[in-house]
């Protein structure tokens, strides 16, 4: 189980794991939190009280600090899991849905054409579409793409890369989502 990490504006961070979250917590660096707790830690009993400490974690954390970095100018990074994800595994020739054993990443301008690895050249294929296009521009296999790629955005990039994500985590995620998104579909 991993927990949403945000800045305290709200902008995510990145995924971590339950031991991640209890440091952020017990250096009091949680401004703010969300979502269903998840889990509970029981620590040491303090020598001049003799309490326990207890750390709630809730599914989602926005953590003081502001980041570095834009995270509008990030690019998310292109595997197959997330290209599949999505184009929710569903074939750009011809249209089926498949499991990711048969799917490949297509290139819509190939390499052997000068076409390169990134979000905006590459779309879900079944191999068996994918061997028929070959080396060729869709023009010139005469198979028309069925959707076009984009560059999935922030937002979309965290529900990509995490496979097991709580429902509060998903509603918080997707209320994120541009309109035009297949995420959201």
């Amino acid at each position: 189980m991993k927990v949403l990490k945000l800045s305290a504006q709200g902008l995510p961070q990145s995924w971590i794991s339950l031991e991640q979250a209890v440091i952020h917590y017990a250096s009091a660096e949680v401004r703010w939190e969300s979502g269903a707790e998840v889990a509970v830690f029981h620590g040491g009993h303090n020598a001049v009280t003799g309490r326990q400490s207890i750390i709630h974690i809730n599914s989602i954390i926005g953590t003081r600090g502001v980041p570095g970095i834009n995270p509008f100018d990030l690019k998310p990074g292109l595997t197959n899991s997330k290209l599949f994800a999505r184009d929710r595994n569903i074939c750009a020739y011809c249209g089926e849905q498949h499991h990711e054993e048969v799917l490949t990443r297509e290139h819509i301008i190939p390499y052997a054409q000068n076409g390169q690895d990134v979000w905006m050249n590459v779309v879900t294929a079944c191999r068996a579409c994918n061997h028929r296009k070959s080396s060729r521009t869709p023009e010139q296999a005469r198979m028309p793409l069925l959707y076009t790629p984009y560059v999935p955005t922030l937002w979309e990039d965290f529900i990509l890369r995490n496979r097991r994500i709580l429902a509060d985590q998903m509603e918080f995620l997707m209320a994120h989502l541009p309109r035009h998104s297949r995420l959201a579909a």
